[in-house]
């Protein structure tokens, strides 16, 4: 049985997960969605006490989910949303995953465009320098704008008040001054050929890392022979992992890591993705 890994991003709970930890425990996974450091049990708990979250990095974030990940008896796959995305990749970098799997992640050093949709996403944050150190939860109208764009304003405001969580600002400041930084720790080991494959996915209508940021993201990757996959999913925001049409991210996430070898049935058939 293959060990399946959900990682979350800023501002939505480990808890948000647990849709897709029933699906793919139906298909033979054994999943689960670990707490980032500081993070409650419960999201009212880390609603309350913000300040437990604040200050940890990528680095940090990394070396927490390492050491958490070594504890398990084989080498897991690694799906990631947002910054989940980002540390997916920067765990398979390290060759310490079977594979990897990130949806709308985050950029990473070396990653150019920068829309002004995803600076807006970006603004409560990275708006006052001195979030860097804090945690900070996003209010109904930026969660909105950032993640529920693609949906009706009341199926976004129903998953804000569902899973929202303050995140830190950290990891924030550092991909977004990654380029700047010869040191950043948003830099990824994109040339690793000994690496397990990869699947990154994008949104085409996402607001807070838009397509063309994915496409770059997916871009870096040219110097690997290792597998790395890219699929689109058209009309689709930085939602599409929680929303109503979760199950069909989730289906192609399946469908991919059957391709791989990883599920209870195996083909020869290439994973579907769309070209670069």
């Amino acid at each position: 049985m293959t060990d399946v890994v959900f990682l979350h991003g800023l501002w939505i709970s480990k808890e948000s997960w647990k849709p897709w930890i029933d699906l793919f425990a139906e298909r033979g996974y054994n999943a689960i969605a670990p707490a980032w450091p500081g993070e409650a049990d419960t999201i009212a708990e880390t609603r309350a006490n913000p300040d437990a979250q604040a200050g940890y990095g990528i680095d940090e974030l990394v070396d927490h989910f390492t050491a958490e990940l070594k504890q398990r008896e084989t080498r897991p796959v690694v799906v990631g949303h947002s910054f989940g995305g980002l540390l997916a990749e920067k765990l398979l970098g390290r060759d310490c995953i079977a594979g990897a799997v990130a949806i709308d992640p985050a950029p990473i050093k070396g990653v150019k465009p920068l829309p002004f949709a995803q600076l807006r996403s970006a603004f409560p944050v990275l708006g006052n320098p001195a979030n860097k150190e804090r945690a900070k939860a996003l209010n109904e109208k930026q969660f909105r704008y950032g993640f529920g764009n693609a949906l009706t304003e009341e199926e976004s405001d129903a998953l804000w008040a569902a899973w929202n969580i303050p995140s830190p600002g950290k990891p924030l400041f550092e991909a977004g001054f990654a380029n700047f930084s010869p040191n950043s720790p948003a830099k990824v080991d994109t040339d690793n050929e000994d690496r397990g494959p990869l699947l990154v996915i994008a949104g085409s209508a996402d607001h807070t890392v838009p397509e063309v940021s994915v496409r770059a993201t997916y871009g870096l990757y040219e110097g690997s022979a290792a597998v790395t996959d890219l699929h689109v999913f058209e009309g689709k925001g930085h939602s599409l992992t929680i929303d109503h049409g979760w199950r069909e991210v989730a289906e192609v996430v399946l469908d991919w890591l059957d391709k791989q070898g990883y599920g209870a049935t195996t083909t020869t058939s290439a994973p579907a993705s769309t070209p670069a």
